[in-house]
């Protein structure tokens, strides 16, 4: 960890970072030996990239790829991922402006969800708002990621709440409404995708109604089961729709009749949105 504190604070000295944030497991303490470092690199443009490159070079010791703003995607991003002796480290950039203006709209309750590579469910805007309750500030020379982090800390915001809660109370049953025309094509794969849908859904509603952030949909399922606003034995039965979905009629009937029941126990425990 020293290590990693070390190199946070020469990335904090690169023209353009003005923050840097671990993130992921090894900021919860829930990571595994071999987990990686995600750093949160803040910054404000223009980013100096050429100065990174040549810092993950030293660091590694040989080529390493580091990315321009945008490089991996809309809301990833971009950064780069390092070894430094035997330890992954991942440099993951964030606009701190773009994400001052997420939490503004967190706070008067909007959010939208963007596309992006290796998340299936889609980016929740809000997950900018929980990295940084969630992180943990590693270098900070103006205070300004502090002081973010602060009021985020603070509560969870009332109008998110109810527009993910009213956001599942909409779309989870009509989602569900529209699964059951795949059935008489015996379209699995449309049924399935509906599924997952409705279960990401239900995963945000839960996770505001008890005030707490998730940030993408790794391990989001058994986070449930663990919120004071879950059904009993939630994550068990979400995961059960996706263990043998089946193609017959009635295989697939089964499986969304199945669901349906999962989100009528979860949005009768969700206050009205």
């Amino acid at each position: 960890m020293d290590q990693v504190t070390k190199i946070a604070n020469r990335l904090a000295g690169v023209d353009g970072v003005v923050a840097v944030c671990l993130g992921g497991s090894r900021a919860g303490g829930t990571h595994r030996p071999d987990s990686d470092f995600d750093l949160g690199l803040y910054y404000r443009p223009p980013l100096d990239t050429a100065a990174l490159r040549l810092l993950a070079t030293e660091l590694t010791g040989g080529a390493a790829e580091v990315t321009e703003p945008g490089g991996w995607g809309p809301w990833v991003d971009g950064g780069g991922w390092l070894t430094v002796e035997s330890v992954h480290i991942d440099w993951i950039y964030r606009d701190l402006d773009r994400v001052h203006r997420i939490w503004r709209q967190c706070q008067a309750g909007h959010f939208e969800v963007g596309t992006q590579a290796g998340h299936p469910l889609g980016v929740y805007s809000h997950a900018y708002a929980g990295e940084v309750a969630l992180g943990r500030v590693l270098a900070d020379p103006t205070g300004e990621l502090a002081a973010l982090k602060e009021q985020i800390q603070t509560s969870y915001p009332q109008p998110l709440r109810e527009s993910l809660v009213a956001n599942a109370r909409w779309e989870v049953p009509f989602t569900l409404s529209i699964a059951r025309k795949g059935v008489t094509r015996g379209d699995a794969f449309y049924i399935a995708g509906c599924l997952f849908r409705v279960v990401g859904l239900l995963v945000h509603a839960l996770h505001a109604q008890a005030g707490c952030w998730v940030l993408n949909e790794k391990g989001a399922v058994q986070a449930v089961g663990q919120l004071p606003t879950a059904p009993a034995n939630f994550s068990a039965r979400a995961h059960a729709l996706f263990n043998a979905l089946g193609a017959s009629p009635d295989e697939l009937t089964a499986a969304i009749d199945d669901a349906d029941q999962l989100a009528a126990d979860a949005l009768d425990n969700l206050s009205p949105g």
